[in-house]
């Protein structure tokens, strides 16, 4: 039976190993292709064969890290979150840098938004815009300007965002997300912010929707789970090496929210596709406590860093503000501080990727953590905004 698939090809042909970095005799031109076919298992088979195919994934559902506790802002709060990575005592703005937000949309009329130049392209057939809210909120906290009084964003010096709509009312796929990523980098990205997942569940309503067995249903929505994670870190390996001559960009995304620690304190959830991938920067969160910042309950465990993530002040479409939690929240915070690194970087020297995520990652620390935390859970810590 024939599926949708994903097929990431590599433009440098001239070489079978994209890990490798550029050759002298290849063109800057160089760079990621995405095809989406309707193959049979033969056709897939024969289709890794050839020397310029990275990776062929079957296309999956995506869902939304949908957030935790949406409360309308009644009164212009600045958000805790700004004050906790340093983003107010820092000299850098995110000036120059290009921010890349793939998520529900945003409300581009909305005043926190003044002055950034908005380019939106909708990969979900809803058109343009926010109906959900989650976009405009992750989209706030990165390079949000302040709303009556109120800081919300760390990099208000970012003039230009790309604004990826790539999940609706009906989700997503991955399909669109791999396809927005492209998108995202061919248009100048340095940071791509991402707070969605893979919704294994859904992946196995849908082939037993197709007549599938339970049983078969369940292995091949593990098989297209295992290709869909080869093919995230391919595409992150991909966007690297284009790095090495082309623009160097940075991809984040949320841990995910499944855990349940106020439930039971075993119930911990590892990191989910695609954060999980390598070449992927993963976020946890990290709320207030009078002890210092402790892991969110729903925060899945085996993250690179981590950031706040519980009542966050954002954007709400329409106009004013609202408070959300979640990985989805914490992950543009490590967006925006990228975006501040990354000016700092490009004011000495040419902006690489991995410098920019060992700047990144570097920052982090345990200072300010409350006693006890594990740093499975965090990663390296608590990341910064650079102070000079």
């Amino acid at each position: 039976m024939a599926q949708k698939h994903i097929v990431l090809r590599s433009n440098r042909s001239a070489t079978g190993d994209i890990f490798l970095g550029p050759t002298p005799t290849e063109a800057p031109s160089a760079g990621i292709k995405v095809d989406v076919e309707d193959l049979d298992p033969a056709k897939v088979g024969r289709l890794t064969q050839q020397r310029d195919v990275v990776a062929v994934a079957p296309s999956i559902p995506m869902k939304l890290v949908s957030p935790f506790d949406v409360t309308a802002q009644p009164a212009a709060t600045s958000s805790w979150g700004i004050a906790a990575v340093g983003a107010d005592t820092t000299p850098f703005t995110g000036a120059g840098v290009v921010v890349s937000v793939l998520d529900t949309g945003i409300d581009a009329a909305h005043p926190a938004f003044a002055g950034v130049q908005v380019v939106e392209k909708d990969f979900t057939g809803e058109g343009d815009g926010d109906q959900h809210g989650h976009g405009t909120h992750c989209a706030g906290t990165i390079f949000g300007r302040d709303v009556a009084g109120a800081r919300i964003g760390l990099a208000r010096g970012v003039t230009k965002a790309l604004i990826g709509k790539v999940l609706g009312n009906q989700g997503g796929s991955s399909e669109s997300i791999v396809t927005a990523i492209q998108w995202a980098v061919e248009n100048g990205a340095h940071v791509i912010s991402m707070s969605l997942g893979i919704d294994f569940p859904g992946l196995v309503a849908e082939l037993q929707a197709d007549g599938f067995p339970p049983e078969l249903a369940a292995s091949r929505a593990l098989e297209g789970y295992r290709a869909n994670v080869q093919l995230f870190e391919r595409l992150a390996a991909l966007v690297r090496a284009q790095g090495a001559f082309r623009q160097a960009t940075l991809t984040v995304a949320a841990a995910g929210n499944e855990s349940q620690r106020n439930v039971d304190p075993r119930f911990v959830i590892a990191v989910s596709p695609p954060a999980v991938a390598e070449g992927i920067v993963s976020v946890a969160a990290l709320g207030q406590s009078p002890q210092g910042l402790t892991v969110a309950p729903f925060s899945n465990t085996g993250a690179n860093v981590a950031a706040p993530g519980v009542a966050i002040v954002s954007a709400k479409p329409g106009g004013g503000l609202q408070s959300m939690s979640g990985t989805s929240m914490a992950t543009p915070h490590v967006a925006g501080l990228a975006a501040l690194w990354a000016e700092k970087i490009m004011g000495v020297a040419p902006l690489t990727g991995l410098q920019l995520t060992a700047r990144l990652v570097a920052s982090g620390t345990m200072t300010g953590l409350a006693p006890g935390v594990d740093p499975v859970d965090v990663g390296v810590g608590l990341v910064k905004a650079p102070q000079a």
